[in-house]
Formats: C-alpha cells, sequence, structure tokens
C-alpha cells in the first residue's frame, strides 16, 4: 500500500527522501511526492507518474528535514491534488498511510473553523486538524498538537509530519499501520518499511501501537499512547539492500520466480525432525488441538485451502479457512481448543490483522503466525510464530511467499500429523527427503519455460480464461487464474474440474482457452472426463501434466509434461508454470508487470 519515508540530517536529505521511494515501488501506488523545509518555508513537489519523474522535479530541491510519500488511492482519484504530502497553511506538512474513517465528519467541523480543502482525501483532515491545534498554543509544540489531535482520529494510520518554524523535528505516530525509526550517522529516519532505509541505517526500532515519535538529528524519543516517555527496542536492519537489485532479470516478477529454490530451501533449513518447536512451541503447547482455523486474504487464503486438503488427509483434523475480511463482520462459533493460524506475506495486512484480534477477543488462544517478515504485527501477536524465509518480495503479483507458504503449511502438516500418532519414523524421515529434493524439483520445471514462452504468444490473444483443477490443486488453479488476470487483465476463473457442467461449461468454446492442472493422481481420470467435455464443445485445453499421466497432444490440446509426479507436494510443483504462463503473457501483451494497476502490494487498509 502507501509508503511513507521522513529524514532529519546534517545534509540534503532530498535523494535519500527519492532514493527511499524507489525502495518502496514494489508495495503499489499512483502517484507520489516529498516536502522539505527549505529556507524556512515548506516546499513540495508531487506528481502522478513514477518516482523517477519525481526525482527530475526535484533536483534543485535542498533540504535537512522532509517527508515523503507514494500513494495508493482510497479517497480521491490519482491527481497531483490527492498526492502527498498535505500542507495545511503552508506551516504543517503531512503524509499518511492507512484510512480515517470519521474524515467526513472532521472535514465538516474543519470548514466550519475556515479550513479550504484542496483534496478529496481523507488524509487531509490530519494536516488541518495539527494545524488548529498547533496555532492555538502559547508556545508552539509540534509533538503536544500531535499529541492533542490523534484521539480524534478514528481508523488505522501511520504519518509523517514537519511544521516549517520547527526545522528540526520530525513526528512519526502509528496507530494501526506499521511505522519504523531507523538510526544513521548525524541523521535518523521514519518508514513504513525498514527496505526503504536499509541503504543509510544498520538499526531501528519498530514503533508499537499508538507510539509516537519526536525524531532529530542527533535523537530520538518515543512516547506511548499515554503519552509517557518509553524505550523501545533497537534492533539490526535486516539485510534487505542487495535484494532489490534486477541483476539479470528483465522483471522483479521473473526474478522472485527463478529465486523458488533458494527461498523454499532457506526457509526450510536444515529440519531433521518434525515437531511443535520448528512452530517456537513445544508439545504440551499443542496437546488436545482438535480444530484448525486458518484465516488470510487473496493468494494467502489459496495457500491455505491447499493445506486443508494435506492436514484433513494426513493429521485427520478439521480445518476450517476463513476470508480474513469476511471472519471478522459475522457471527462464528469460538472452539477455545482450535489452533488458529493467520498467514501473510506482510504479516500487516489489515484485514487479517483485524481477523486474528477478533478470534483473540473470542477467546482463541492458541494463535500461530506464518508471514516473510519476522518483525511484523502478526509475529509481534500470536503466541507462536514461523517465518517464511522468502527474502523480500517486490512483485506485486506473490509467488515465492507463495511456494514458501505452501512449504510451511506443510512443516504444520507434519507436524499436527504426529502430534496425532499418524507420522511413523520412516514416513517422516521420507517427507523430510522430499521437502529436500523440492528446490531440485522446481528448478526442472522453471527449465520448461520456453514451451510455456509459446503458450502465452497464444493465450495474448484471448480476453477470458477458464483454469482447471481437481482435490488440492483446485486451489492451485484459482492461484493460476488470480495470477494471469492480475498482471495480463486477461479475465481468468477458476472451477473444480467436476463443477463445469453446473455452468461454465456455457462459456466453452473456440475463443475460451481452458488450462488444466493434471497430476497423475487418483482424480485423473475424472479430469480426462472433464477435459473431453471441454474438447466436445470446441474449447482448446492446455494441460500442464505429470509423466505417466497419458494425456497426448492432439489437435486443441496442447500439453507441457512436468519432470515428475511429486505426491502430496504436487502443489508447489504444478503452480511455478501457472506463474510462468501469466508473467510471458503479460510480457507478450506488454503490461506493467510489477506493477499491476490499482493494485498493492501490502494491503494495509480494509
Amino acid at each position: 500500500m502507501c509508503g511513507i519515508v521522513g529524514a532529519v540530517s546534517s545534509k540534503n536529505i532530498v535523494p535519500e527522501l527519492v532514493e527511499g521511494l524507489r525502495r518502496l515501488e514494489y508495495r503499489g501506488y499512483d502517484s507520489c511526492g516529498l516536502a522539505i523545509i527549505e529556507h524556512g518555508q515548506l516546499t513540495r513537489s508531487r506528481t502522478t507518474q513514477r518516482v523517477n519523474d519525481l526525482l527530475q522535479q526535484s533536483s534543485k530541491m535542498s533540504g535537512r528535514i522532509g517527508i515523503a510519500h507514494t500513494r495508493w488511492a482510497t479517497h480521491g482519484k490519482p491527481n497531483t491534488d490527492n498526492a502527498h504530502p498535505h500542507f495545511s497553511a503552508n506551516l504543517i506538512g503531512v503524509v499518511h498511510n492507512g484510512i480515517i474513517e470519521n474524515y467526513e465528519e472532521l472535514r465538516e467541523q474543519l470548514k466550519q473553523d475556515g479550513y479550504v480543502f484542496t483534496s478529496q482525501t481523507d488524509s487531509e483532515v490530519i494536516a488541518h486538524l495539527i494545524h488548529k491545534n498547533y496555532i492555538r498554543q502559547d508556545s508552539r509544540h509540534l509533538l503536544l498538537a500531535i499529541q492533542d489531535s490523534l484521539p480524534l482520529l478514528h481508523g488505522a494510520y501511520a504519518i509523517g509530519v514537519i511544521a516549517s518554524d520547527q526545522p528540526n523535528i520530525l513526528i512519526g505516530a502509528r496507530v494501526g499501520s506499521p511505522l519504523v525509526v531507523a538510526y544513521g550517522d548525524h541523521e535518523n529516519f521514519l518508514a513504513s518499511d525498514a527496505l526503504a532505509v536499509a541503504k543509510y541505517s544498520s538499526q531501528m526500532t519498530f514503533l508499537e501501537e499508538g507510539d509516537i515519535a519526536e525524531i532529530s538529528e542527533n535523537e530520538v524519543r518515543i512516547f506511548n499512547s499515554h503519552g509517557k516517555l518509553v524505550e523501545r527496542e533497537i534492533r539490526p536492519v535486516p539485510e534487505l539492500a542487495a535484494s532489490v537489485e534486477l541483476h539479470p532479470y528483465q522483471h522483479y516478477m521473473q526474478k522472485e520466480i527463478f529465486e523458488q529454490p533458494i527461498a523454499i530451501s532457506n526457509t526450510l533449513g536444515n529440519i531433521e525432525t518434525i515437531g511443535p518447536e520448528i512452530f517456537g512451541a513445544n508439545q504440551n503447547d499443542w496437546l488436545g488441538i482438535n480444530s484448525i482455523l486458518i484465516l488470510a486474504c487473496g493468494t494467502s487464503y489459496y495457500s491455505s485451502c491447499v493445506a486443508k486438503y494435506w492436514i484433513e488427509s494426513m493429521a485427520g483434523i478439521s480445518v476450517q479457512v476463513e476470508i480474513a475480511s469476511e471472519y471478522r463482520y459475522r457471527t462464528s462459533v469460538p472452539n477455545p481448543l482450535a489452533l488458529v493460524v493467520v498467514v501473510s506475506q506482510s504479516g500487516e495486512t489489515a484485514d487479517t490483522l483485524a481477523a486474528l484480534r477478533h478470534a483473540k477477543n473470542l477467546g482463541h488462544s492458541k494463535t500461530l503466525a506464518i508471514s516473510n517478515v519476522a518483525t511484523s504485527a502478526m509475529m509481534r501477536e500470536t503466541a507462536w510464530q514461523f517465518q517464511t524465509r522468502a527474502g523480500v518480495e517486490i512483485g506485486v503479483a506473490s509467488t515465492k511467499a507463495f511456494t514458501t507458504q505452501l512449504a510451511s503449511l506443510y512443516l504444520l502438516t507434519l507436524t499436527l500429523a504426529k502430534l496425532n500418532q499418524r507420522l511413523p519414523q520412516a514416513i517422516e524421515k521420507r517427507e523430510i527427503n522430499a521437502l529436500r529434493h523440492l528446490p531440485l524439483a522446481i528448478h526442472s520445471v522453471l527449465a520448461l519455460e520456453p514451451q510455456i514462452i509459446s503458450w502465452a504468444e497464444r493465450f495474448s490473444k484471448h480476453k477470458n480464461a477458464l483454469f482447471l483443477g481437481r482435490g488440492m490443486h483446485y486451489p492451485i488453479a484459482l492461484e493460476g487464474a488470480l495470477k494471469l488476470k492480475e498482471i495480463s487483465y486477461i479475465h481468468a476463473e477458476a472451477y473444480p474440474a467436476g463443477e463445469l457442467k453446473h455452468g461454465p461449461l456455457a462459456l466453452v468454446d473456440e475463443s475460451m482457452p481452458v488450462v488444466t492442472v493434471a497430476p497423475n493422481d487418483e482424480l485423473l481420470e475424472k479430469l480426462k472426463s472433464n477435459m473431453e467435455e471441454v474438447k466436445a464443445r470446441g474449447g482448446e485445453l492446455y494441460v500442464f501434466a505429470d509423466a505417466g499421466s497419458n494425456i497426448k497432444s492432439t489437435p486443441g490440446i496442447y500439453v507441457i509434461r512436468m519432470p515428475e509426479n511429486y505426491g502430496n507436494l504436487s502443489p508447489i510443483i504444478h503452480v511455478i508454470p501457472l506463474q510462468l504462463l501469466a508473467y510471458h503473457t503479460a510480457l507478450t501483451l506488454g503490461t506493467d508487470v510489477d506493477k499491476p494497476r490499482n493494485l498493492a502490494k501490502s494491503v494495509t487498509v480494509e
């Protein structure tokens, strides 16, 4: 979602602000801007183009304190007036991530006080509200004005604030949206993502809920929601800087598809035995667990749906997978013996985080987070944690985060099976060996890229597509359709293959390509019957088949044969060619692969 960078320094910070925004481009945005204090005045530059355009616009700006922002539109169109930073009376400058739910009420009150609004955003009310509380002080104090203003804001926010008459102070505050303070040499930073400042800092602090940070060139003071001065842990900045380089790849998505063997290898680590200890728990912690509730959104929801098949068949435990954005808004029946698992690439997904908190309020105490970010809110707010080690994922369309989630959820499956006495030692050893072989198996699938490129050229001529799968491969078909629609803008839907005759078959004709995930498993013969239904209606079939499946290329049926059948881990293998198909189709169509329109990487608003 939106990105924030702020800095106070002994030198010109404009280049650092722009570089910070460049590193946040992966989150998705439709405008960007920065503001500095220059010669005692607030000066800003804003654009609806890319950060490179902002770099050109701001090349002659110079200041030692500033704030910058990439915006993903929620309130108001993507235009320059709605771009951040927002000013109030050329005295207060604000950048904001999140949503202010009561902005309309505040906007009307501020209009009555004489404030003129120049944007349609909810964020502009923050600038005017702080200004109102700032100018009524006998002795102006920016921190106090912000402390007076924040209780009036309802919703989620991370903000950065500067005042033209206090050119040495940057204020940051967070409620519901992540914000970090980073420490440099005669300069300190504020950012919504540690990646933004990894090049300039080696230490940072994650602000906690309700914290306000007062930042100067050589000092950082942090106050909690009660206004009390507190100390927060200072941590090393993660090794992120090298991860943002493309190296030989054309796009980050392509790079991240090909990074999946090492990402899965890093996620699995050197696991020698299966047990709750992998997740930071012990045997007694998980004894008595009789069901699993998984909460997730988007791609993470699809990985969780695969896990349902795994856990129920291998561990014999009932699994419920809920779309996080729906779960908290319905009446559910809590089970205190259930393990609640939240799955999120960023660990900051607003809907999933809210669903976790709702589950805890209902009495669920057994909670586990699976996330790619060790320091994220979900990892801090659950009883147990497992970090996927995918590395930084820049492309908006998730690839390596998805497959490392699957690997992690398979470890969870094996752990639950072992606790239920359903994983004999010999099978445990076999499963660990199969996991260790995954990176090599993925390398073999990546070698199919030239064949997939030829499919993509044909695919790019269509406007719609169907994806079919059965059993645990149905969620993989869903993921394949999601990838195609995300980055190529071709309308794609996925169905369990057995559902064709219950509606989707009406759409099938010679203009409707049908992608079929066809592993050589117990459902293969059923799937072949579904394929015949498509063929009989003149549909084109594009089949990813395992060796030994006896599905041959004939007119109207195109087959790419996978290197091997991989049993229960087949979903991890079969999603790789679907990622490549989406990528190369989008490449053929000339879309912005890494930054698809209207989408954002880390969805930190509802």
